[in-house]
């Protein structure tokens, strides 16, 4: 397993920071009422900290030094109170974002989730599904602090960062241009310094979803890992996702703490050339004790929140590469979608029409090349050949999970583009070789193929395909609860269930994909009276290689070389002496040798 594997492959959107950052916080128009109350109470914070430090000049000057301890007193007193009521105003705020921005994070992952359910099997089939899951959930989770901190940090603390210089430059600007001198020195190192951490940042996402990808993998392809001792390959490979996910991360936090100690330096600057001018260059005599100890207290509430704020760009520095991967899914267009004129289909009766089809996975190699073909209602076909020659493009085709690039597909007259995706699957019953089995009961298994089933319905479908009495003899029953993928069960009764599954949806058009593949063949004598019920009366497509369960087909498509390459009853074919005599003759050969 080559670590070259888990390189990250996909394009991100190429959009400015600054339009993803107005599209995540576009969000929070959804919630004005809150947002606009937090604001209010955040004013009133910024406020009361701007009067705090010229509370305790007016202290110093006006009644500590003149002896007046009744208004000392009073002025504590106020101060006190408002004082409390910034604290609780803290509370409340910190209460009303919390809410606010977990409600946005559930409105996007509901978002996300919803659109990736409308993409189509090429999404899938390109992307590992351990990196879907890093978007749904580690990206979106990864938003929550910006969002918060958009409204409680960046907002209050530019208002303060601004009014604080303003008040300090009103009341002495010689101290407040010396105590801010050096704010260019910091805007022009936070310049360079985000020049190159957004990139860092980028690039540990990138890590990231790697190493989720893989971990994914690894633990669904234990058995396999297992299997071939491929233990200690996979922990190399482990290894080197982490070490190179590690030093991913350590770069980037060396890049944001440059910024730390940028904004530490210039505060110290600041603060030396306050004391400096003030002291040699105005005097002590034109600057009182309480104006040196406001401006003491204006510096620090002018740099702290200079720190939040790079705290914050920090943040969003990290988190922008969150914010754009969750977008660019979201921006993804599915290929196979309704088109805004489309009706929905009739009930099925079965005629299914190729007329000229060309179909390629990647526009270059054909699978399927000017396929004809007209199956009437009712009619079942069995699809024969070599692996890669087209047979299950033909059912994905006709189930309209890809779309044909040449010609046209018609059921019962219409052509599948043009009815709607719901009213067509929902006629169509699919099964595969691997079919997948969710965690809960065995009921909610088979129900899931008609969602409204009865118990009655339910129970006879699993008798149809002799599930019935191996379900009644699990501990539970039907309300035995299946784990992930169907733990604990066999191959053999997972397929039963799957046919139980598609049996109680009572589909139009059945298609049947190597589905008793996983069967032993004293299991498949058992079901082929439950095939033939669900056949009957109903057009069918069936994929096998085991050419024993398909004698009985109306007709046998040889598929290969882009087309069919013979057609016929399996008497005829074999009569023939060509492609399909030839897997026969291969078939009973290999059978008599076993």
């Amino acid at each position: 397993m080559s670590i070259n594997s888990y390189r990250e492959d996909e394009q991100t959107a190429q959009v400015s920071k600054l339009h993803t950052l107005l599209r995540l916080f576009s969000y929070l128009l959804s919630y004005k009422k809150e947002v606009i109350f937090v604001l209010l109470i955040m004013a009133f914070c910024v406020a009361v900290s701007l009067i705090n430090p010229l509370l305790i000049e007016a202290a110093i000057d006006n009644y500590i030094s003149v002896g007046d301890l009744k208004g000392l007193t009073r002025l504590i007193l106020f101060a006190l109170v408002i004082n409390l009521l910034m604290i609780g105003g803290i509370k409340l705020r910190m209460y009303i974002m919390a809410k606010v921005c977990n409600s946005i994070l559930v409105n996007i992952r509901q978002e996300l989730y919803s659109h990736i359910q409308t993409l189509d099997l090429q999404f899938f089939d390109s992307r590992p599904t351990g990196k879907i899951l890093a978007r749904i959930i580690g990206d979106i989770n990864s938003l929550k602090e910006v969002l918060n901190n958009f409204v409680t940090t960046l907002l209050p603390d530019f208002t303060t960062v601004v009014a604080v210089a303003v008040i300090m430059f009103l009341k002495n600007p010689a101290l407040a241009a010396a105590s801010l001198c050096s704010l260019p020195l910091m805007l022009v190192s936070i310049w360079f310094i985000q020049v190159y951490s957004h990139k860092k940042w980028q690039d540990f996402r990138k890590k990231s979803s790697n190493l989720n990808a893989f971990i994914h993998e690894d633990m669904s392809g234990m058995r396999i890992i297992q299997s071939f001792h491929a233990e200690d390959e996979t922990s190399d490979t482990f290894d080197e996702l982490l070490n190179a996910h590690r030093h991913s991360f350590i770069k980037a936090v060396r890049v944001n703490d440059a910024m730390g100690s940028s904004i530490d330096f210039s505060w110290g600057i600041g603060i030396t050339a306050l004391y400096f001018v003030g002291i040699r260059i105005l005097g002590l005599g034109n600057v009182s004790v309480g104006t040196f100890v406001a401006f003491g207290n204006y510096i620090g509430m002018f740099w702290n929140p200079i720190m939040n704020l790079s705290n914050f760009y920090t943040q969003l520095i990290t988190n922008i590469a969150a914010a754009e991967r969750i977008f660019e899914i979201l921006d993804t267009e599915a290929q196979i979608s309704d088109s805004e004129d489309v009706i929905a289909i009739p009930p099925i009766r079965g005629c299914v029409n190729f007329d000229h089809v060309g179909f390629s996975y990647d526009d270059h190699t054909k699978v399927l090349n000017d396929v004809s073909f007209t199956i009437k209602p009712g009619e079942t076909i069995a699809l024969v050949g070599p692996t890669g020659a087209g047979k299950s493009t033909i059912v994905n085709l006709i189930s309209r999970f890809y779309d044909v690039q040449e010609g046209t597909i018609l059921i019962d007259g219409y052509d599948v583009k043009k009815v709607s995706i719901e009213s067509l699957r929902s006629q169509m019953g699919i099964m595969t070789q691997d079919n997948f089995l969710f965690t809960g009961t065995i009921r909610d298994n088979i129900r899931y193929g008609k969602l409204t089933a009865t118990d009655e319905e339910i129970i006879k479908a699993a008798k149809a395909v002799h599930a019935h009495d191996f379900i009644c003899k699990l501990s539970d029953g039907y309300d035995t609860v299946l784990s992930e993928r169907g733990g604990g069960l066999s191959v053999g009764q997972k397929q039963l269930l799957a046919f139980a599954r598609t049996m109680v949806s009572n589909p139009n058009i059945l298609i049947l994909d190597e589905a008793t593949s996983s069967i032993d063949t004293q299991t498949e004598l058992l079901v082929q009276d439950g095939i033939e019920a669900l056949l009957k009366g109903r057009t069918s497509f069936v994929i096998a290689h085991r050419l024993s369960t398909i004698q009985k087909a109306d007709r046998i498509f040889v598929i290969d070389q882009g087309g069919i390459i013979e057609e016929g009853t399996a008497p005829e074919l074999i009569a023939k002496k060509g492609a399909y005599y030839r897997l026969h003759t291969a078939q009973l050969m290999t059978a008599s040798s076993d």
